[in-house]
């Protein structure tokens, strides 16, 4: 049975080719995208990133079918994967074991936002705190320069504590209608 130490040699080696592939200008920036669409009958959003599908719902008492978890929830598995993702390279960076490894993260979302005397209260996760559990034999100042280095290099986990501009737009569209300028 392969451990999440014989992991982390692969990670390592995957690493170091990664960045020589950076260093040498092989990789660079890339453009990351994802889509939902909702469907029809069930409200049920199917979401694609590349080659993957996953489905988005909302629980019953927001006329959804529980058949999957909620936007907000993917965000938070979204910062657990990425947290988990984060120390594990790092940590078969810094030459740190680990026996096991689990991020769990909650937040509180209050359904009341934006209603009738509630229009302060925001409408996503608040209060978003993270446990980290990792089982290793390594000294607590090698743990401690593993947290710091995932505090600093964590994607989500920055992004979520910086927050980033988001623009937006809408392509509307009429049923039966030709684009502006489509054949004649």
């Amino acid at each position: 049975m392969a451990t999440l130490n014989e992991y982390l040699a692969q990670k390592r080696a995957a690493l170091l080719n990664r960045r020589a592939r950076v260093k040498s200008g092989e990789l660079s920036a890339a453009t990351l995208k994802a889509s939902a669409t909702a469907e029809g009958r069930s409200g049920v959003r199917r979401i694609r990133i590349r080659d993957f599908q996953v489905i988005s719902d909302s629980p019953p008492d927001f006329a959804g079918y529980n058949l999957g978890p909620s936007s907000p929830e993917l965000l938070l598995g979204a910062l657990s994967s990425c947290l988990t993702h984060t120390y594990l390279i790092h940590a078969s960076d810094q030459g740190v074991p680990l026996e096991s490894l689990q991020a769990e993260v909650s937040a509180t979302i209050d359904p009341r936002a934006g209603a009738e005397g509630h229009e302060d209260v925001p409408v996503y996760p608040q209060d978003i705190t993270y446990l980290v559990t990792l089982v290793s034999p390594a000294s607590a100042d090698d743990i401690a320069r593993l947290q710091a280095t995932v505090e600093k290099l964590c994607p989500i986990l920055n992004l979520l504590k910086r927050g980033n501009e988001v623009r937006g737009q809408v392509d509307h569209q009429q049923p039966g209608r030709q684009e502006a300028g489509a054949g004649s």
